[in-house]
């Protein structure tokens, strides 16, 4: 285990290592200059693990979110570097790419800054473009005599790069859907409570104009429950943990998040379901899917996924989980893995979106 914690760290080093390496045979500057370029890319890794790992937390907001910003954008820079660099190294072992086009060439470093920073601007204005999901859900079950119109977000993230600003523009989104209820599905907080905390987020979010029901993530944990729970109390957020709250003859159950390894099976707890009634399952972490099915559950809704963010990680967490994003149907049971309003680390979306659902359960003489 401690062997393969050790290699899992030791990758990213081993790739920045063969970027720096690259980056100094490609570039056609005096050797002050690759120098100077090899730093730049050490102290970019730096300040993304520093970033990442809280270590800016203590000096003054704007400061720790250059840091986080910077840090976190470098390492999206840095996987389309390794990407292009392989590339062309497979093309040269091959005889497709020459020699020249790697090797002290300025045209080829310059492509490669043009495609980059166009990709990564195109995946910021892609990332503040949110879409509007909508999701009908119907059902014959007594409990549901009118239309319940329900905003489902995920991953959230507030904290250094997701401010007060953001999230409120975030809050009036979905106010202007006037929901009967607010759902999500954990990774509300990023990982630190400060700029929360500084910003006031809490009072933002309390301007959610319907109940807000949700469950832990990952992140929550991360961030240290003792920290995150009363934060989210004061948002004015019901968390459930391994809990279950009905309103208007829907039962919503709320699981804590697989990083208790002691959390209850799904099967305890829909024994606490009162019989008849439409149930939403929140699991921030789409695992074990076949659960929410044969514990008889109408619809369950994740998250978690962020559908990989960047391309191409979006096909790496289609191979990881069942279903990675979007709508899926086991049985008779129906889910929706969202891949977040928000986002960790930079805000660039490359193939995958940010988005809010809007579902609409309304009753039917026949089950969906």
């Amino acid at each position: 285990m401690r062997i393969g914690f050790l290699i899992f760290m030791a990758l990213p080093l081993v790739a920045h290592c063969y970027v720096g390496w690259r980056l100094w045979h490609l570039l056609p500057l005096p050797v002050w200059g690759k120098w100077l370029a090899v730093i730049v890319v050490t102290l970019l890794l730096a300040l993304a693990i520093t970033a990442v790992m809280g270590l800016w937390d203590r000096l003054p907001l704007w400061a720790g979110a250059a840091a986080y910003d910077v840090g976190n954008t470098w390492l999206i820079a840095f996987l389309y570097l390794l990407l292009a660099f392989a590339v062309l190294d497979l093309g040269r072992a091959v005889h497709v790419v020459p020699s020249r086009l790697v090797l002290d060439n300025w045209a080829t470093a310059a492509t490669l800054a043009v495609v980059i920073g166009g990709l990564l601007i195109y995946g910021n204005i892609h990332y503040n473009n949110k879409v509007r999901q909508p999701l009908a859900l119907s059902t014959s079950k007594p409990s549901v005599h009118r239309p319940m119109k329900m905003v489902l977000v995920s991953d959230i993230h507030a904290g250094y790069h997701n401010r007060r600003g953001e999230v409120g523009r975030w809050v009036d989104l979905i106010n202007a859907e006037r929901p009967d209820l607010i759902l999500i599905a954990g990774d509300m907080i990023d990982g630190l409570i400060r700029p929360l905390r500084a910003e006031d987020v809490a009072a933002e979010l309390r301007r959610l104009d319907a109940p807000v029901v949700a469950c832990l993530g990952n992140h929550e944990y991360i961030t240290g429950l003792e920290r995150a729970l009363p934060f989210l109390r004061e948002a004015g957020i019901t968390v459930l943990r391994d809990s279950t709250l009905t309103l208007d003859g829907v039962t919503v159950v709320g699981r804590d998040d697989r990083s208790n390894r002691a959390r209850r099976p799904l099967s305890e707890l829909v024994t606490d379901v009162p019989a008849g009634n439409y149930t939403i399952v929140l699991d921030h972490q789409p695992y074990n899917l076949q659960e929410a099915e044969l514990a008889g559950i109408d619809f369950q809704f994740s998250g978690h996924t962020h559908h990989g963010q960047v391309w191409p990680l979006n096909h790496l967490t289609d191979a990881m989980y069942e279903k990675a994003f979007g709508e899926h149907r086991r049985g008779s049971t129906r889910y929706y893995v969202s891949s977040g309003l928000g986002i960790w680390g930079g805000k660039y979306r490359i193939a995958t979106r940010s988005e809010y659902v809007v579902a609409t359960l309304t009753p039917s003489a026949s089950a969906d």
